[in-house]
């Protein structure tokens, strides 16, 4: 796949609030959305993957390896490999995040 249109791809309710779809990927990497009502939580987790997020809209509170900032609409963080990490949505907005190689388990 070299391109992806809008809504190209359905949205997966992950918990109450919390959204996601694929955009785009290839083996080695992979574009995924995510939207958030406000308040609604990405739980803790870590994984394998390198993640680099950007806030397409709204704010939110990121705690990656126990530190915790506050990232609004136009601001960016990294998740190095195997980093516990998550989010709270200050109010309702969107991530877009991108992970090398590409989340299997996503598709």
């Amino acid at each position: 796949m070299v391109f992806a249109q809008a809504n190209a791809s359905d949205w997966i309710e992950l918990a109450p609030g919390n959204r996601r779809r694929v955009l785009i990927h290839t083996p080695e990497l992979m574009q995924v959305e995510f939207g958030f009502d406000k308040g609604a939580v990405g739980a803790l987790h870590s994984h394998p993957h390198i993640q680099v997020s950007y806030v397409a809209e709204g704010s939110f509170e990121v705690t990656i390896d126990g530190v915790t900032e506050v990232v609004g609409q136009g601001g960016s963080f990294i998740v190095p490999s195997g980093l516990v990490h998550g989010v709270v949505a200050l109010e309702a907005g969107r991530l877009v995040d991108v992970f090398t190689p590409m989340r299997a388990d996503f598709l």
